[in-house]
Formats: structure tokens, C-alpha cells, sequence
């Protein structure tokens, strides 16, 4: 961020204004001006936020442009949070304020009764302060304890007492976190759960532009722009927020999970922790594995739709997959760090505290439900890496009783000498988008994927007890014998069949 501007004096403000060299507009003008002139030179709007260039992104501009207040509506791990954070880089690098004020007062037309004083005491020889950006937003997440004084102020006596001021004071005022907000952005985080009352309190605000603080008989004309972000499904769930304060919101912007599995991967290698210090490589496979974790989770009718699957479960599951990864790699000694299909089962820990079940999935288990869901990851993504390879040499192989033993801590030589003995299953796991002098954690990261892609699609076994062998012939359930008759002491043998009574028969 460069300097805050050399004006240190109020009169010195004032001269910059009149000439041009410091702009002094209200901050939705700010965000508004600030905005168009990204979009004139085609520059990125939001940094860091992938997948919603179509759909979200539009949709926020406008409300932007528009001058609006505007809410978020989506299911956890969907970016609210951090859009809402993103619209910082959409104010001025620095703002002046009066020094010591507790609502960033304007200088030029100061609110509080403090700003007032100390530009009718001071005038033009009056000090300046300079604001940045990052200060100029104010984020509360709402909890049914927040009060009205939390959100907006009170009468603070003890200010009063040690200033020696009435309690009808203008300057014995608590203000609180809306009027710090002042010439910047206020973010309010699940709205929802905020209290009806509180809600509220937020009316004048969206529609008037200012707060009455309990207690005192004077109004703030307040200049911030406020922002909300919620989950649909709370509407009905926790809390609700209240039709009239519905109606003063300008936008209602829904937000989604990402459609392409490209995008996901992005938003994963951007946010999960993976530098340990030591070279880490982790494969494409294994990063599409991740990622279809997710995808799989959304589509399958025991993981709860209204709950969602957060972005944050392919993040956790990957750093998971990574330890795995490096604590094998410490144990025997070779770099790079490279984790492999099976490190992804380590790392359920990571996917269970993250699936909400319906019934049919409690009673499954979430660590069944969890490893059902690898499989399946597992599935697409080696049908999108060997859609047409033959395969039968490998799964034959198998079927004639050969077996491999290679646990998630094997080292990388030892799954190469095992995998060795297999006709083609080393050059088919370099098939795997690996680069032809790819180093021996890599070559054995593809071996363990193809093993794996075979498991999944039922074309090979593993178990503890014998490892990768070949697949168990389908058991059908056996017939039920039919035991013969047995006749009981009122039956007459001699007596025809035919005749008169049918003979009852009784079977074990």
C-alpha cells in the first residue's frame, strides 16, 4: 500500500479538495467509482475468488454499480465470507479522519460532538489522520447475545464519571460497532441468528442512513455501506430474518457450489497448506481425487443436500493427505513428499466431522459412507485417466493367485520391487500424467493408482489380511434344500392319494 498523502493539517485538506488532489464523496460512491474503473480496464474484480465469473460476480456488481445494500445467500464453505472481505480492495488506499474519533469523522463535516469540538477548537491548524483501508471495515458475526448497545450504543457512566460529564452528554456515548463503521464497510456474518430485535435496530439504517442511540436525544447520519451474509436454509431452521428488513435490502445474492472440478482444484491448491518445507509433489490424480470427493458427497442421497459439503473438505482432506504422505516420506528417508490414493484414507478424519447424514447414512456410518465415497472418486478420476488401457494382463495377474502386500507407509522402493513382479502395471502407472524422468515417489504414487482405480471398479480386491489379490467371485445365495417329507403317525401309507383327505407333510 503506498504512503498516506503528505496533508497534515485540516486547512491543507481543505485546499487538496477544492484543487482536486484528494477526492471527498460518500463511501457507496467510493466502492461505485472505484469498481467502474476496474471494469474499464478489464482488471480482475474480486482476486482470489474462482468459479463464479458467471454467475455471482455479475450479480455484485450490479448491486455495486446500483449503490445497494446487498445480502450473500449460500450453503457453507461457498466464499461469503471472504467476498464480503474482497470488497475492501474496492475502497481509496487511505481516507482522513479527525484524529481520535471513534467514527472515523469526517474532517470537513465531523458528526460526533467530539469531531465538532475539536475542529470548532482547532480550525484549520487542526491535525489529520490518516485511515487505511483494512480499518475502514467491521465484521460482526451474529449470535442471539448481541444487544442493541453492541450494535448501535449506549450510555456509557463510567465515561461519564471520569469525564466529569452529565449523562445526557452528547460526548458520554458508548458507540458501537455499526457507528465505528463510519465512511467504510459493515459486515454482518449468518443474519439469521441475529436476535428479531436486533434486526430491528437496523431499519433506519438501510433506508435513512442513520442511528438513534438509546438514551439520547440526537440522530447520526451515518455514511457505511452494510453487507450480510446467510445460509438459506436458515430461514426456516435457526432464526429468520424479518420480513421488513428483508424489504431494505437491496440485492439478494445467492451463491453456489463449483460446477467444474478445474475451478475446485484451484480454489484447494490456493488455500491448502502444503509447503512443508520439504519438496512436495503432489500428482494430478490425486488432486482430482480430492476434489471428486466433494462432488461425489453432493450427489449422493445419504450426505444431507440442505447442509451442503463445504470447499473446506477437499482443503482438509488434502493437507491430510500430505502428512500421510510426509510422515512416510521422514520414515524412510526419500524426497520428494508425494501423496499417494491411499494416503486419502488416512486422512477420513478430515471427511467424517464434515458430512452432515440423513438416516440412511447414520445407520451406514459415516467412516463407511466416507471410504464408499473414496471409491467412487477413485472410479471417475481412473476413467478419466485410462479410459481405453488394457488392463487384463494386471487383473489376471491377480486372478491367478498373485498378491501384493503394500500398506500406506511402504516406501517408494519397496512398492516398485513388489510392483515389479506385475506384467505392465509399472508402465501403465507412468501412463498416469507422469513425466517420463519422474523420480521413484511418483512412479510408485501411479502404481498405488492404478491398484487402487482397479479396487474401486471391482476389478481386483484388497484386504488387511492379503492385500491387493484377485477379486472375490460373487457369492449368490445358496438354494434352500428341500428335505424330503416327513410323514406323521396320523398318516395311513396304504391309503391312496387320490381318494379321500391330502396327507399333511410336515418338513425340518
Amino acid at each position: 500500500m503506498s504512503a498516506p498523502p503528505r496533508i497534515e493539517t485540516l486547512g491543507q485538506l481543505r485546499t487538496a479538495v477544492s484543487q482536486g488532489a484528494i477526492r471527498h464523496r460518500p463511501v457507496k460512491d467510493e466502492v461505485r467509482e472505484n469498481l467502474a474503473a476496474r471494469l474499464r480496464h478489464k482488471d480482475t474484480l474480486f482476486p482470489g475468488i474462482i468459479g463464479y465469473e458467471e454467475t455471482v460476480i455479475p450479480q455484485l456488481a450490479n448491486a455495486i454499480l446500483a449503490r445497494h445494500h446487498f445480502i450473500l445467500l449460500g450453503l457453507r464453505g461457498q466464499a461469503k465470507t471472504r467476498i464480503l472481505r474482497a470488497l475492501t480492495t474496492l475502497l481509496d488506499d487511505w481516507l482522513a479522519v479527525v484524529p481520535g474519533s471513534e467514527i472515523n469523522d469526517d474532517p470537513l463535516a465531523p458528526l460526533s460532538a467530539y469531531g465538532r469540538q475539536r475542529v470548532r477548537e482547532e480550525g484549520d491548524d487542526m491535525p489529520i489522520a490518516w485511515l487505511p483501508r483494512e480499518a475502514r471495515y467491521i465484521e460482526k458475526l451474529a449470535t442471539p447475545d448481541v444487544t442493541i448497545a453492541d450494535m448501535i450504543g449506549d450510555i456509557d457512566p463510567i465515561k461519564a464519571a471520569r469525564s466529569g460529564l452529565q449523562l445526557g452528554s452528547e460526548l458520554s456515548m458508548h458507540f458501537g460497532l455499526l457507528p465505528r463503521a463510519n465512511r467504510g464497510i459493515f459486515a454482518v456474518n449468518e443474519l439469521p441468528d441475529l436476535a428479531g430485535k436486533i434486526q430491528v435496530g437496523l431499519f433506519n439504517i438501510l433506508q435513512e442512513g442513520d442511528v438513534q442511540i438509546k438514551g439520547y436525544p440526537v440522530r447520526l447520519p451515518l455514511d457505511v455501506m452494510v453487507v450480510f451474509s446467510a445460509n438459506p436454509e436458515d430461514y426456516t431452521a435457526r432464526g429468520k430474518i424479518i420480513t421488513p428488513l428483508k424489504d431494505r435490502i437491496g440485492a439478494e445474492i445467492r451463491t453456489h457450489y463449483l460446477e467444474s472440478r478445474a475451478d475446485a482444484m484451484k480454489i484447494t491448491a490456493q488455500e491448502a497448506w502444503t509447503d512443508r518445507g520439504e519438496p512436495v509433489h503432489v500428482p494430478s490424480f490425486v488432486r482430482e481425487t480430492v476434489e471428486e470427493l466433494a462432488f461425489q458427497a453432493r450427489q449422493d442421497r445419504r450426505v444431507d443436500k440442505r447442509s451442503g459439503v463445504s470447499q473446506r473438505m477437499p482443503i482438509s482432506v488434502l493437507e491430510s493427505a500430505v502428512s500421510n504422505a510426509e510422515r512416510r516420506a521422514l520414515a524412510a528417508g526419500e524426497a520428494p513428499v508425494v501423496p499417494r490414493i491411499i494416503d486419502i484414507y488416512a486422512a477420513l478424519p478430515s471427511m467424517t466431522g464434515k458430512l452432515e447424514l440423513e438416516y440412511e447414512g447414520e445407520l451406514r456410518g459415516a467412516d463407511q459412507i466416507a471410504r464408499e465415497l473414496v471409491r467412487a472418486a477413485v472410479s471417475s478420476v481412473f476413467d478419466g485417466h485410462f479410459p481405453d488401457a488394457d488392463m487384463r494382463p494386471i487383473v489376471e495377474w491377480f486372478d491367478l493367485g498373485g498378491s501384493l502386500h503394500l500398506g500406506d507407509l511402504e516406501s517408494a522402493k519397496g512398492v516398485l520391487k513388489e510392483a515389479g513382479a506385475v506384467e505392465g502395471l509399472v508402465d501403465m502407472a507412468r501412463r498416469a500424467g507422469l513425466p517420463a524422468d519422474a523420480p521413484a515417489p511418483l512412479v510408485a504414487a501411479g502404481v498405488d493408482f492404478v491398484l487402487e482405480g482397479l479396487c474401486a471398479q471391482k476389478k481386483i480386491s484388497r484386504s488387511d489380511g492379503r492385500g491387493y489379490h484377485g477379486a472375490e467371485p460373487v457369492r449368490r445365495p445358496a438354494q434352500a434344500e428341500r428335505r424330503p417329507p416327513v410323514l406323521t403317525p396320523d398318516d395311513d401309507d396304504d391309503e391312496p392319494n387320490g381318494g379321500g383327505r391330502k396327507k399333511k407333510r410336515y418338513y425340518n
